[in-house]
């Protein structure tokens, strides 16, 4: 599951975020509110819901949505400052839309990490200090609702936040333009691929790599793997070999500083190859299963992801 930094959205790329996901789980009949003062409502929604809180018993009446955004990483809804805000600016706010007849359901969104125990705890004095139904949609709710509707991921242009993958792709673009050719020319002979000094299962569980991308995926190009050894440690190519050596490289880093953004080891070989594709499209046309091979590879011989426990590659 691809994990998203929501603590680099702004407070209101993370308003309109919530609005999107509220256009599926209540409805399209979501409304928004202008930036600026809210009387305690980002949004609200009349009516019966979709399907939330469930199918067999969605919210009906007047739902109000509120967004509590952090730039802070590790947030949590156990902090202080969270408490804080609950009692300050959340309960009191729900207190004055209860006078007024504007609210049966309160929905706060944040982007703070919200465990299971908390979850209760905090929904429960919500509801002890107003009365009113509410359900708290932290990041770990969010980020799952993020798989189910990727649509809502292209609309807040949510893959915008993983460039921190970034890299400089151009020797590894010339690595397989050269590649490709000898493969073309078929003057390297396949043959079965030496994982002797590789325990693969082990790999794949300390990258966390799904056992279905391995088999569906990686050992699709295995056929080639010999291919590309001989090609890489033939004299002739040193100077790509070198090109290939400062990639792994670059993308180990990227993988040590951006690991926890990611829960599948395979969503950030699929990131990589998206980067490389994107920035080459025209120039390995007819070559672009190559790429994702040629990072199949090296992940197999250890080059890029861990090999052992706590520790990377190279």
């Amino acid at each position: 599951m691809r994990i998203y930094p929501l603590h680099d959205l702004s407070a209101q790329e993370f308003e309109n975020l919530s609005t999107l996901i509220c256009n599926k789980i209540l409805g399209t009949a979501t409304i928004p509110f202008a930036e600026g003062k809210d009387g305690g409502r980002d949004g609200r929604f009349h009516g019966k819901a979709n399907f939330f809180p469930s199918n067999a018993q969605p919210w009906d009446g007047k739902t109000v949505i509120q967004a509590k955004h952090t730039t802070k990483e590790n947030a949590s809804c156990s902090d202080s400052t969270f408490t804080t805000i609950l009692n300050k600016e959340v309960i009191p706010a729900i207190k004055e839309l209860k006078k007024r007849n504007k609210i049966d359901h309160y929905l706060l969104f944040t982007n703070r990490k919200l465990t299971g125990l908390k979850d209760e705890a905090i929904e429960n004095h919500i509801k002890n200090q107003t009365e009113i139904p509410n359900i708290v949609i932290a990041n770990e709710k969010i980020q799952q609702i993020l798989q189910e509707y990727p649509d809502v991921v292209r609309t807040a242009k949510l893959n915008e936040l993983l460039k921190p993958l970034e890299f400089d792709e151009s020797d590894l673009k010339e690595v397989i333009i050269s590649l490709h050719e000898i493969l073309k020319k078929e003057e390297i002979l396949p043959r079965d691929a030496d994982f002797t000094s590789i325990n693969l299962e082990e790999k794949n569980k300390l990258n966390n790599l799904s056992q279905t991308y391995f088999e569906d995926v990686i050992k699709r190009d295995f056929e080639y793997f010999s291919q590309i050894t001989i090609f890489l440690s033939s004299p002739i190519n040193a100077t790509l070999r070198e090109l290939y050596d400062d990639t792994i490289s670059e993308i180990n880093a990227k993988i040590t500083l951006h690991r926890k953004d990611f829960i599948e080891f395979e969503n950030m070989l699929d990131e990589f190859y998206n980067y490389i594709i994107f920035n080459n499209s025209a120039t390995l046309k007819g070559k672009k299963r190559l790429v994702r091979t040629l990072l199949n590879y090296m992940y197999c011989y250890c080059d890029i992801g861990k090999k052992n426990k706590n520790v990377d590659a190279k």
